[in-house]
């Protein structure tokens, strides 16, 4: 049964369209259904999370399946092309592994991803939508990513600006859950903290950006509050940690507006990751007491010193999901001959009872037992070797020569013995 992935992800597509073809969770059995009967699936899972939405089929044709993504939805025909991805057989195995396995994530090696997949098959199993080969591919999936996350160090170390500025947080408030982080600008690399910190499970997100609507828009994807960019003076002394990365040519934070918050806060500590170039925070900041100011050059230290570590775990995660690909490969091979095997095993079984029956009608006249069963061992073996001798005979020379082998193969016939 043919198998294909198809969607798009933050790899393919920026936010404005990811945000277009997510699916609200309340809907989504009623769209397993509705993808069921519009095309020619049996098995179907939808993954929508806020960095990619993902169709898992088995048979249909990925085409079919786009087209079907973009109605949905309410797109224009062809609108998607540029963004989406299809990925069969295989292909498709793999890439399912390598997402649970957080290889495919924005956050290399993030665990939230799995529970995501996870999720994405109870609402398929609810919906009846989730057949033999999706739930064996599911179930293999998962025990993949387990497989990756205990024998290897994928998530173990930093190699990010946004984990870097998330571990170095941690360093000053151990425990973030109480603490309220606040983000300055909505653009990819606030969007990478934003995910990170989000993980973390902070007590308060907010996102303060010159564009009010597109920080609405990021902040919508993390349950969080979005203000005006002007509003961050009056608003710093809440904060604990303050995360800033904007095109500005100027300081948005400068030393006077800190001082007023440190002042309001009673002089609780903060941290401050600056991570715009050029700076966002007045280096002055970072003298005062009670201010942890980080740069672009600290988190880069700190990514420095897990990158290399991370690969080799990378690495190692890529051959455990090669070689798990090849075994799911194997079974589904063995899996689509089962028909064929089902089929042979009745011919031999219909033989067998045909000259059962026969022997029987003459051990019951009365006929030598001796000579009913030379009769009954001949009988079998004629129609047993009937199909196999008649292909040997029969087509051209080079086709007779392939059936030769494959009946050597076949019967493990031996030249000489």
């Amino acid at each position: 049964m043919p198998l294909f992935a198809l969607g798009i992800n933050h790899h393919t597509a920026p936010l404005a369209v990811r945000e277009r073809l997510a699916f609200d969770p309340e809907r989504l059995p009623g769209a397993l259904g509705e993808l069921i009967r519009a095309e020619p699936v049996r098995e179907a899972a939808i993954l929508s999370t806020c960095n990619r939405t993902e169709i898992y089929c088995a048979s249909g044709e990925p085409a079919a399946a786009g087209e079907w993504i973009a109605n949905y939805h309410r797109l224009p025909a062809g609108q998607l092309d540029p963004y989406l991805y299809s990925l069969t057989h295989g292909d498709a195995v793999r890439h399912m592994f390598r997402v649970a396995s957080g290889l495919d994530s924005m956050v290399l090696g993030e665990p939230q991803i799995l529970g995501q997949m996870k999720q994405a098959a109870r609402v398929a199993g609810a919906a009846g939508t989730l057949g033999t080969l999706l739930n064996k591919l599911f179930q293999r999936t998962f025990a993949v990513a387990k497989e990756v996350r205990s024998t290897t160090a994928i998530g173990a170390n930093i190699v990010s600006m946004a984990a870097a500025a998330v571990h170095l947080s941690q360093r000053i408030f151990e425990d973030l859950r109480s603490q309220r982080v606040l983000f300055i600008g909505a653009g990819e690399m606030v969007e990478l903290c934003a995910a990170h910190f989000a993980g973390a499970h902070p007590r308060q997100i907010t996102v303060a950006n010159r564009t009010l609507e597109r920080g609405q828009a990021l902040a919508q994807r993390f349950g969080a509050e979005a203000i005006r960019l002007d509003e961050v003076g009056e608003r710093l002394p809440q904060y604990d940690v303050l995360v800033s990365c904007t095109a500005s040519p100027l300081p948005i934070v400068g030393k006077g507006m800190v001082e007023r918050a440190l002042r309001v806060r009673r002089h609780r500590p903060v941290v401050m990751v600056d991570l715009a170039l050029p700076r966002d925070i007045e280096e002055e900041v970072g003298s005062l007491d009670d201010v942890f100011l980080y740069t672009l050059d600290d988190l880069g230290a700190i990514v420095e010193s897990g990158l290399e570590a991370r690969q080799e775990a990378v690495v190692e995660a890529e051959a455990i999901i090669n070689a798990r690909v090849e075994n799911f490969v194997q079974w589904m091979a063995s899996r689509d001959l089962v028909p064929t095997i089902r089929a042979l095993r009745d011919a031999a079984e219909r033989m067998r009872r045909h000259e059962l029956q026969r022997a029987l009608k003459l051990l019951g006249r009365g006929d030598d037992p001796h000579k009913v069963l030379e009769a009954l061992s001949h009988g079998l073996t004629n129609k047993l070797m009937h199909a196999p001798t008649q292909a040997l005979n029969q087509g051209e020379p080079a086709s007779r020569h392939d059936a030769a082998a494959l009946v050597s193969r076949i019967f493990d016939l031996h030249s000489g013995d």
